[in-house]
């Protein structure tokens, strides 16, 4: 049963819902792994609107860095997204990339090694606005290495542009 399919576009590119609809097709009784943190009101709003988003019919579990440590085996399984679990290792490994992308790698590797279906929703940062600061540069790096190498594991890539899923893997 393992097959991953990585969804990756820009801000409000319709990745989420793509992946959504992927999930839906693919099983009665999905699940949505959450790896956001409540950083702020606007954010926590932005949760509760996913979550109306989706039917009665998903089982929602929530983990925001150990991804390795989940067995959902056998399940169709949407994480999203990538760049919040991304942000919240970089944050607990201070800010420093190489740290962040060694234990995001480790965590990925162990976590795709399952055997369920993997529908998993990310951002290409590297396509937006060059990072006002030194942080925010690094974490670009960060989130475009890592993309390359769940991508390496996906059996499917799409592009989201502008609501439309454009298939390059």
């Amino acid at each position: 049963m393992r097959h991953i399919v990585l969804v990756t576009g820009g801000q409000r590119s319709g990745k989420s819902r793509f992946a959504q609809q992927l999930a839906e097709q693919s099983a009665t009784h999905p699940v949505y792994l959450a790896t956001a943190r409540l950083w702020d009101e606007d954010f926590a709003a932005r949760v509760q609107r996913h979550r109306e988003d989706r039917g009665p019919n998903w089982e929602t579990v929530e983990e925001q860095r150990h991804l390795g440590a989940l067995c959902l085996d056998g399940r169709v399984v949407l994480l999203d997204c990538v760049t919040l679990w991304l942000t919240n290792i970089f944050h607990e490994n201070g800010f420093c990339t190489e740290p962040a992308l060694q234990e995001a790698k480790r965590e990925w590797d162990q976590f795709a090694a399952r055997d369920n279906r993997l529908i998993v929703v990310s951002n290409e940062l590297g396509m937006g606005l060059h990072g006002a600061n030194e942080v925010s540069r690094h974490f670009a790096d960060l989130q475009g290495w890592m993309n390359q190498h769940i991508a390496a594991s996906a059996d499917e890539v799409y592009l989201m542009v502008s609501g439309i899923p454009v298939k390059i893997k």
